[in-house]
């Protein structure tokens, strides 16, 4: 599996330890750096690992930042990406089985380099259970594509109904 992995400065050292495991593995990882210490913007890494992802030259990410919740929601800002903050065993597993997550957030200052073979496994060994989660994801994905089209409600339309039976008000 080709997996692209990002960091900030604050997630540098843990992203070449996750690069060395999945090497270890069998993966292909890319290293979407950053390659040195200097402070950076976690932004830019989550963005270039999630355009990799969407666009299928990744088939999964890891970014890695101080606590994971930046990365993860600059990188859900993307077609298809179902990006979540992996702390511990639950979360790995519980993200892939219902939500098939394809980024795993990590928390350089909240992961310990012991707990980290595990809970990675875990997010690339996980299956997704599909069924009702399934059609679930469907409709996060219709709400994806419609907020991908521009807005054809006029401001002061007052009346109408929304999407999921609201009121519409300006």
């Amino acid at each position: 599996m080709r997996i692209s992995v990002g960091s900030d400065h604050r997630g540098r050292t843990m992203r070449q330890h996750v690069i060395d495991l999945l090497e270890a593995l069998g993966h292909e990882p890319i290293d979407s750096g950053t390659f040195d210490d200097e402070r950076v913007d976690y932004p830019d890494f989550a963005m270039l690992v999630a355009r990799q992802v969407s666009t299928r030259i990744a088939d999964r990410g890891i970014l890695i930042c101080g606590t994971g919740i930046g990365m993860s929601i600059a990188a859900n800002k993307f077609p298809g990406i179902r990006a979540a903050v992996v702390n511990n065993h639950v979360t790995s597993e519980m993200s892939r089985r219902h939500n098939d997550i394809n980024i795993a957030c990590f928390g350089a200052d909240l992961v310990s380099q012991e707990d980290l073979p595990a809970l990675l496994r875990t997010f690339l060994d996980t299956p997704f259970d599909g069924g009702r989660h399934a059609r679930r994801l469907a409709k996060i994905a219709v709400t994806e594509r419609d907020d991908q089209k521009p807005d054809d409600r006029e401001a002061g339309d007052r009346g109408k109904q929304g999407k999921l039976g609201s009121r519409v008000s300006s």
